[in-house]
């Protein structure tokens, strides 16, 4: 007999059930429902149906045994609770209570079930006041069963009180709704879970570590009994010494000092070195779209901490939210804004993507780039931006030439339009020695920058000393007041036209071809073909005034718009035309659109 009693000492339970509450006072996370409950035992005001609803592992059907217990206690306390001395106490501990039935629906869900549940309700109880019958996962039950059940739940006999548990309570019919008294169930905070598992490690002798805790308190996603479960098994994998190291290893939860790096580096636009993270997060057997959505998480824990007002929702330790405190203050609210719309699209796309990874990438490579300036080195790789380059240089490195050209063209061609890389079409240059055959490799370009008259190495010396047309001022006086030349008026308009909206593509096509001209500086003359055009670009004329404002950054600029006389109005040359004409002034350019295939936009 010694022999099995050792044995029974040493039988191992499970945290869940050997930290079940017992009584409503230690109910974790439940309180204002557990003091409804005690009050109405206290008052002996007694519904005689009860539906307890709310996710697994909250406390369901703890409560509903432990109100059980109390509604048929003999002696309960002054504040509600079982007395857990009496007789009926005692045989429902020792589970041989004939007062109190438990029925899992999941399992017994048929119409014979229940009409013999009903007829058991027609019993009185030997001991004690009530017969209580518990129904878990009541959703369970068939329509038939349901049906079956109605009539008895609305009209029991006074002696019998039933308390129906369930996860689902969409699933419920609205009939049996009306007739029970609803009790919503909270899910666990991870405050709540933490200080539980505090109690439970130290009635263990178990060392831990909070930030542990934390972890399998936010994997247990609002379930006390997930929670603990966790604990169990970080438990036995950590030897009695529950690690934060230990505990991410164990349950193959992603280390958040990952997502501490990734914003850290995307603020510092360090995308290669996001990569290099990246590689290494998927090479330890991570999924890329669970990074996606840690991050997430993470990006709006940041946010949240921005604001006093809604540091309050951080469910973290203390040392986590001081951590996402101090990188809040790096991080500008519109990058937080524009990362999480990024990170939310990707998580919608991941699914029905063929390239998950890339997808992944892309969306971190985006994230990198927001806090990036337009005109960054590492910006400036498209093609766009590297023919614009070779305009601005040439027009820097030739300026008594592009003064000629700009003085011939107001003579001859007073609509001469600046040539851009911003609008594009299909018509390309024509090309000497490429109608060969293209299965042969062609030569690289052994051109030398020197004939358009720069080289790259005095490129930062001419852009120290000269200024690049459409450069922002430095200064806010030189924002006010700047002085812009006759190429800079040109250039931007020309960008102005560009990125104009597509319902006034029409009106942009004709003012790409107009010239505008400074006639007492910061006044700004244009002349017009009509009358019809001169009234449409009257009616947005202060959008356009602005805009230039904007670019040159000046604030004196006007706007005059006059109708050309019939004699004023010269032959109009075509692209094609005006860059022939500039291939002749200068062969060098024809050089280059030769070797680089450039393409006439």
């Amino acid at each position: 007999m010694h022999h099995n009693l050792s044995i029974t000492s040493m039988e191992y339970i499970v945290s869940a059930r050997k930290y079940r509450p017992m009584t409503f006072d230690t109910v974790v996370g439940q309180e204002a429902l557990t003091t409804t409950l005690k009050n109405a035992v206290k008052s002996g005001k007694l519904a005689h149906a009860y539906l307890f609803c709310g996710p697994r592992g909250v406390g369901k059907t703890t409560c509903a045994r432990i109100f059980a217990k109390a509604i048929n206690c003999q002696n309960p306390t002054a504040e509600g609770e079982a007395c857990n001395e009496c007789e009926s106490c005692q045989s429902f501990n020792e589970q041989r209570s004939l007062n109190i039935f438990e029925l899992d629906a999941a399992s017994n869900n048929s119409v014979e079930h229940i009409k013999t549940l009903m007829e058991q309700t027609r019993i009185p109880p030997q001991l004690g006041r009530y017969k209580v019958f518990i129904i878990d996962e009541v959703h369970m039950l068939s329509t038939a069963a349901f049906n079956a059940f109605l009539k008895t739940l609305e009209e029991p006999p006074a002696h019998v009180i039933f308390i129906l548990a369930t996860t689902e309570k969409h699933k419920i019919l609205p009939t049996i709704l009306s007739r029970c008294q609803i009790y919503d169930f909270e899910r666990m905070t991870i405050r709540n879970t933490v200080d539980h598992l505090k109690h439970v490690a130290e009635k263990e002798g178990i060392t831990y570590e909070e930030e542990a805790l934390a972890v399998i308190g936010e994997k247990a996603d609002g379930g006390m009994r997930d929670a603990l479960s966790i604990f169990d098994q970080a438990a036995s994998f950590c030897q009695g010494n529950i690690t934060y190291a230990k505990v991410i290893e164990d349950l193959n939860v992603l280390d958040s000092e990952n997502y501490f790096q990734i914003i850290d580096l995307s603020i510092n636009n360090k995308v290669s070195d996001i990569m290099v993270l990246l590689n290494s997060i998927i090479n330890k057997g991570f999924d890329a779209g669970l990074l996606i959505q840690g991050l997430a998480k993470h990006v709006r824990n940041v946010m949240m901490a921005k604001d006093s007002q809604t540091l309050p929702l951080l469910e973290v330790s203390d040392q986590q939210r001081q951590r996402y405190a101090e990188q809040a203050k790096k991080c500008e609210t519109r990058f937080l804004y524009q990362a999480l719309r990024l990170m939310n699209q990707c998580d919608i796309n991941y699914r029905q993507s063929s390239n998950k990874r890339l997808l992944v990438e892309l969306t971190l490579i985006e994230i990198g780039q927001i806090t990036q300036p337009d005109d960054a080195a590492g910006a400036g790789r498209s093609p766009k931006r590297l023919k614009s380059l070779f305009k601005q240089l040439i027009q820097q490195s030739q300026p008594q030439k592009v003064a000629q050209q700009v003085a011939q063209a107001k003579t001859a061609v007073p609509q001469k339009a600046v040539q851009t890389s911003e609008t594009r079409n299909t018509s390309q240059t024509s090309q000497t020695g490429n109608t060969g055959n293209t299965s042969q490799a062609k030569p690289a370009p052994t051109m030398k920058l020197g004939g358009i008259g720069f080289s790259w190495g005095n490129l930062r010396q001419q852009s120290k000393s000269s200024k690049i047309p459409g450069m922002a001022a430095t200064s806010k006086e030189e924002q006010k007041n700047a002085v812009f030349t006759q190429d800079d008026l040109e250039y931007q308009w020309m960008m102005m036209c560009n990125r104009m909206p597509l319902e006034y593509s029409g009106i942009a096509t004709r003012m790409k071809n107009m010239n505008p001209v400074i006639t007492e500086f910061p006044q700004v003359q244009v002349v017009v073909d009509n009358a019809l055009i001169q009234q449409q670009m009257e009616d947005f004329k202060g959008r356009i005034v602005k805009t230039l404002v904007n670019s040159l950054h000046n604030t004196g600029i006007t706007l005059e718009i006059t109708v050309a006389e019939q004699s004023e109005r010269p032959k109009l040359l075509t692209r094609r035309e005006q860059f022939e004409a500039m291939t002749k002034e200068n062969p060098a350019i024809a050089k280059l659109q030769q070797d680089f295939d450039l393409v006439l936009a």
